[in-house]
This record gives C-alpha cells, sequence and structure tokens, in this order.
C-alpha cells in the first residue's frame, strides 16, 4: 500500500482528515463501489457548489480539514488488513478520519483500528440494512456482515442503526443478542431525538436514503429517509464525532451524478460537524 507521506505530514491533531478506500471485493449484488471515492471528490470539488456546509463552515479555507486522497493498495490479497493499518497510523497522529468507501464491509477494519485508540465507541448506523448477517454467500466478510464482526469483537459498546427496512429473522436474532438498537423505517418519525452520551462513530450507508434522492447505489430499497432527514440527523448530533464513513455509492448506477452530489453533500456536513463538535486543533495557530 503507497502511503501519501508528503500529505501524512502536513497532518495535525484534531484535524478531519478525508480518506478514500476504492474497495468492493465483498460486494454481494454489484460491483462498482470501489469507483467511487474520486468520484465523490470531483463532486465535492464541481464548479457548480462550493465547500461551504450549512453550519457556516468552509472547508475549502479551513486548515482542519485536510484531503489526503485515495489508500493505494498494493497487496491484493490482504486489503481489510491494509485497511486497519492505514487508519491506525492515521490515528496514531491524533486526526479524525472521514472515510469514503467502497462496500460497507470497511468499517469492520476501520473500527477496529478505532478499538485500537478510544476505550468505548458508540456507533450510530445508518441503513437500508442492519448487515448484521453471520455470514452471506459463505464470506464472513461480506458488506452484508460487518455489523456482525463488529459486535463479536466488542469493538463497539453501542450500536444505534436509524432507516432499517430489510430486516429478516436472523438479523432480528443477531440484532438481539447483540444488543443493538433498532429504529427501523416503520417506526421512523421526522425529528426523532437520538441521543449519545460519549463520542461517537458514523457510518453511513447511502442507501439509507429511499432510491428517489439517491439511484446510484446497488441495493435499491424503496421507501427510506430523504436528504434532508439524514442531514438533520447529521446536525442534531451533539457529541464529538470521531470519525465517520460514507459507503455504498456506486457510481455505474448513477443518473446525472445526483448521488454524487448528495455523498458530496455529506462529506460536507459530516465533515463541518466533526469540526464543529471536536475543538481540539486550533487553526489559528496550528503550523501546517
Amino acid at each position: 500500500m503507497n502511503y501519501p507521506f508528503k500529505l501524512l505530514e502536513e497532518l495535525r491533531p484534531g484535524m478531519v482528515t478525508l480518506v478514500g478506500i476504492p474497495f468492493d471485493k465483498n460486494s454481494s449484488f454489484l460491483k462498482g463501489t470501489a469507483l467511487a471515492p474520486p468520484i465523490i471528490r470531483n463532486a465535492l470539488n464541481s464548479g457548480s457548489t462550493n465547500l461551504c456546509t450549512e453550519n457556516g463552515i468552509d472547508l475549502a479555507e479551513d486548515k482542519r480539514f485536510k484531503d489526503i486522497g485515495d489508500i493505494d493498495f498494493l497487496n491484493k490479497e490482504n486489503e481489510l488488513d491494509s485497511i486497519e493499518q492505514y487508519i491506525t497510523s492515521l490515528l496514531k497522529r491524533q486526526v479524525y478520519v472521514l472515510s469514503l468507501g467502497g462496500d460497507h464491509s470497511i468499517s469492520y477494519p476501520i473500527l477496529r483500528a478505532y478499538k485500537n485508540e478510544y476505550d468505548t465507541v458508540n456507533i450510530l448506523h445508518l441503513d437500508a440494512h442492519p448487515d448484521l448477517y453471520d455470514e452471506l454467500d459463505g464470506n464472513r466478510y461480506s458488506h452484508a456482515s460487518p455489523f456482525a464482526r463488529i459486535m463479536e469483537e466488542r469493538l463497539s459498546t453501542r450500536l444505534v442503526q436509524v432507516g432499517i427496512r430489510t430486516m429478516n429473522s436472523h438479523q432480528r436474532k443477531q440484532a438481539g443478542r447483540f444488543g443493538v438498537e433498532v429504529i427501523d423505517m416503520l417506526e421512523w418519525q421526522y425529528g426523532v431525538n437520538i441521543t449519545f452520551n460519549a463520542p461517537m462513530y458514523l457510518s453511513l450507508d447511502l442507501d439509507v436514503l429511499d432510491p428517489a434522492f439517491a439511484p446510484g447505489v446497488s441495493h435499491h430499497e424503496p421507501g427510506g429517509l430523504s436528504t434532508r432527514e439524514v442531514i438533520k440527523l447529521i446536525q442534531d448530533i451533539d457529541v464529538p464525532i470521531i470519525g465517520a464513513d460514507i459507503v455504498e455509492f456506486n457510481p455505474k448506477r448513477d443518473v446525472f451524478d445526483m448521488t454524487a452530489m448528495v455523498a458530496a453533500k455529506f462529506v460536507k456536513e459530516i465533515g463541518g460537524k466533526m469540526i464543529e463538535n471536536n475543538l481540539r486543533y486550533d487553526p489559528e495557530t496550528a503550523e501546517c
């Protein structure tokens, strides 16, 4: 794996670091999410918009936000281990990592890295699917299984899932086994109050959205959240966000870059919220 050493040397404690993880080997239905990071980045820097967040932070100017590009996998056999090692190398620099997938299986190695650095990790997981299969099609590391691995290894002390609308009996048993708090779409109400009392990790699968808002995903599940509802969930987070991932954008299925722009919007709002809630880094005094 190639490390962008020059960019790594520019990182300072408390920065929000954007990194792409172009990996989709564990996708079960369609490949294509490995193509997503550079396309999201193009949308993020599109001349049709700007890098200002709704809370007033300009990510183009704010020194607390740093895009260090995509992981370049040299070892094609142990990518999950490489992801864990790379995220660990970033966390050692005391930064907060915002990852662009890739399929949802990347959350497992990322959370392994976080558990090594944080005693307590709470997770808010936004998704159409609970991703709690013990295995799918014989693959225990499927993008349908990351939260089974995460909870088995006690990488999280609390897992809250929002937007679920495909939970079968096996996954319901898994949710009960692991003590997962599930707010499925059958019970969803706009403005529901989700509270955390400790720093949290946010995992956002774009298929949590109704396909009308995000057609560029592999698994279309009608009846999901709106873009504004997801933004409100992000903006209502009132504890530090120690890390986040945005996953499962499949450019092969997108229409007029609609989903790419939605993903870029979420990058801005999550990045801005991470900066707003994590106050360790002072851009006025940092040397970059």
